[in-house]
């Protein structure tokens, strides 16, 4: 997977790797909000300069290590799903995805214990890994369309579509649940919702 570029960092700089360890085990014992960059260095045995001169604040370093998490689930369940330019490709690499990011354990913490830092990236504006996550989308749909097995369209636009349904069924897919309709059975209607939507007419 490709480095993202983000103010002079780069997610994926194995430089940083280590700090972005040491937060990610700070979040998954105590929270976001009870994580300092002070606390930071100290897990990452540095000092506390070092971590202030990569990241001003907890708010920028939390971006690039989700953008590092996030990115990273979609590319490992991105690769495993094998051929990713056919309707039922996308829609295997797709469900892969969501799944991996539902039982991601820093996903599962943020939403246990601040949910809210989600918030943003749901109702006003797209975070880098979701803009990462589109490019790779949009690449797919548009190479699966120059060989034709995916209808034709604007691909910005069906990558963007299919992303906000994925959204729906990585945090809401549990409120859809009850006894007579499991998780299994409704990620079944992701295979087929997004497959169906991408095949030719």
């Amino acid at each position: 997977m490709s480095s993202l570029r983000h103010t002079g960092r780069e997610v994926g700089d194995p430089r940083l790797d280590g700090y972005l360890d040491a937060a990610r085990a700070c979040i998954l014992d105590v929270g976001w909000r009870r994580t300092t960059l002070t606390e930071v260095a100290r897990r990452a045995g540095v000092s506390r300069m070092t971590i202030y001169r990569a990241w001003p604040d907890m708010g920028s370093l939390l971006g690039d290590l989700m953008t590092r998490e996030w990115v990273g689930v979609a590319a490992a369940t991105t690769e495993a799903a094998g051929d990713t330019t056919t309707p039922n490709g996308i829609a295997a690499a797709a469900l892969s995805t969501v799944r991996a990011l539902r039982d991601n354990e820093l996903f599962v913490r943020i939403v246990e214990l601040d949910p809210d830092l989600l918030l943003p990236y749901l109702l006003h504006r797209r975070g880098r890994s979701q803009e990462a996550l589109l490019e790779i989308l949009t690449a797919e749909i548009a190479s699966g369309q120059e060989s034709g097995a995916i209808r034709g369209g604007d691909a910005r636009l069906m990558a963007r579509s299919l992303m906000l349904s994925g959204q729906g069924f990585v945090f809401s897919a549990l409120t859809m649940t009850d006894a007579d309709l499991g998780l299994e059975v409704l990620d079944g209607q992701l295979l087929h919702l997004v497959s169906s939507y991408l095949a030719p007419r």
